[in-house]
């Protein structure tokens, strides 16, 4: 029975790169010169440090630019409350998601059994999977989903026959 995973995750050696990348350009930049502007990772856990909330922003762009250009989309990303952290000095945390949501999740198979496709849809952890007769249907229930379901990044794995 051919079927296929409904996912949402990033990849995270693209994430360091971008890390690294924006991480380097801020140490070069020269509005940045003498203060203590960075982005640390653990994980697929971000933190950003800066002087004030002006560089925070600065450093924010630097760090959305450099995800546009290794291909990280920018919807995976769950930006935190700045907060203040001794003098003027500001951090941001900011989560990177990893797997399809639960109320995601309950939306898509609702919306396919809805739409009266022929498939079944199961939540399995944090990927949907999704089975059905023919081939023809999955590739229609993918449509149905990319159509419906525009606030994150989901990706189709795991396609068999």
């Amino acid at each position: 029975m051919p079927s296929f995973d409904i996912a949402c995750e990033a990849n995270l050696v693209e994430v360091k790169n971008a890390v690294e990348q924006a991480n380097k350009e801020v140490s070069n930049r020269f509005d940045f010169k003498g203060s203590d502007a960075r982005i640390e990772q653990n994980g697929s856990e971000l933190t950003l440090f800066a002087d004030d909330d002006f560089k925070l922003g600065q450093v924010r762009d630097v760090l959305h630019a450099k995800f546009a250009k290794r291909g990280v989309d920018a919807r995976l990303l769950t930006l935190e409350k700045p907060e203040k952290i001794g003098g003027d000095k500001v951090k941001q945390a900011i989560a990177v998601k990893n797997g399809v949501e639960t109320e995601l999740a309950k939306r898509i198979v609702k919306m396919l059994k809805d739409a009266k496709l022929k498939v079944t849809a199961s939540i399995q952890g944090e990927t949907v999977r999704v089975s059905g007769a023919k081939r023809d249907i999955l590739q229609e229930a993918i449509a149905l989903v990319r159509a419906g379901v525009t606030e994150v990044p989901l990706s189709f794995q795991n396609f068999r026959d």
